[in-house]
């Protein structure tokens, strides 16, 4: 086996990982695909023969590319990113265990990723990487361009808004259950003013790939917009809890195909995430409610 064949089965082992920091840092599929995709374009040029730890040095680059695009992403809309988040899953301080990283990672759901969105971009890379995946605030430091201790208080800055965020589990599921059963009435029925009064006006309706390959288009802004893309439809969508949220599913033959995950805040649908990946989809826990 030749370098570049050992570094692309390297670099195909950390793929998960990196797609699941990548996720966690954009709260998009597609942009995570493409903030991994670059890491091997940027491995791939590198000289690695004196790195001692390959897959820290790729979460290195992907951290470092999917801040990029926060502070792109932040640096083209007029809002800053600025505010909180739910409970936190705390990692060691030291190791970095693939296999505890991959629970920690499949414990986050849709509802953290909105509360991340109103992070700062340094914030979040540090509360991300070390409260979700137990990578050292030495390491993290110098991707943020900070002292260990300044990284230290970003991360418990952003922790103390995910902390202060985090609503009564069992009341918040039953209050989205109302929204997400509401918003599916009125889709089947082909209510639009119905739809409209469940729905943020900034609402996003997001699409993974093999959605967009299906004919979905991948992001969808906007309270009419979005109504309209649903009004009439969703007729075969069950709802269910996706990863213990209220969100939807569509299952023929039981097979889930389709996967609907909703964001409810105070009220409303700030995000819908339609998930068709099957290898997404065999990661999430759904549970089809009567």
């Amino acid at each position: 086996m030749d370098d570049s064949d050992w570094l692309a089965e390297r670099f195909e082992e950390s793929r998960t990982h990196l797609r699941a920091v990548a996720y966690r840092m954009l709260g998009s599929t597609n942009e995570a695909e493409d903030a991994v995709q670059e890491a091997w374009l940027r491995l791939s040029r590198s000289d690695t023969s004196d790195v001692a730890n390959l897959g820290g040095w790729l979460t290195t680059v992907v951290a470092r590319v999917s801040m990029d695009m926060l502070r792109s992403r932040a640096s083209r809309r007029e809002d800053p990113l600025d505010e909180s988040a739910p409970d936190p899953v705390v990692g060691t301080e030291d190791a970095i265990d693939p296999e505890h990283q991959a629970l920690l990672a499949d414990s986050v759901g849709p509802a953290l990723l909105v509360v991340l969105d109103t992070l700062a971009p340094a914030e979040r890379l540090a509360f991300v990487l070390h409260d979700l995946f137990a990578v050292p605030f030495d390491e993290i430091a110098a991707i943020v361009g900070r002292s260990p201790a300044a990284t230290r208080q970003l991360a418990s800055r952003a922790r103390r808004r995910v902390q202060g965020a985090a609503p009564d589990r069992e009341a918040d599921v039953a209050r989205q259950r109302k929204i997400v059963d509401a918003f599916l009435a009125a889709s089947r029925g082909g209510d639009f003013d119905a739809l409209l009064s469940v729905l943020d006006p900034e609402v996003v309706l997001r699409s993974d790939g093999v959605g967009v390959l299906a004919g979905s288009m991948a992001e969808v802004r906007g309270a009419r917009e979005v109504a309209g893309t649903f009004s009439g439809r969703a007729k075969a969508a069950l709802p269910a809890l996706v990863d213990g949220a209220a969100g939807a599913v569509w299952a023929p033959g039981g097979k889930p195909r389709v996967v609907f995950s909703f964001t409810v805040t105070d009220g409303r649908i700030v995000a819908i995430d339609m998930l068709a990946d099957p290898d997404r989809l065999t990661e999430l826990d759904v549970t089809v409610l009567a």
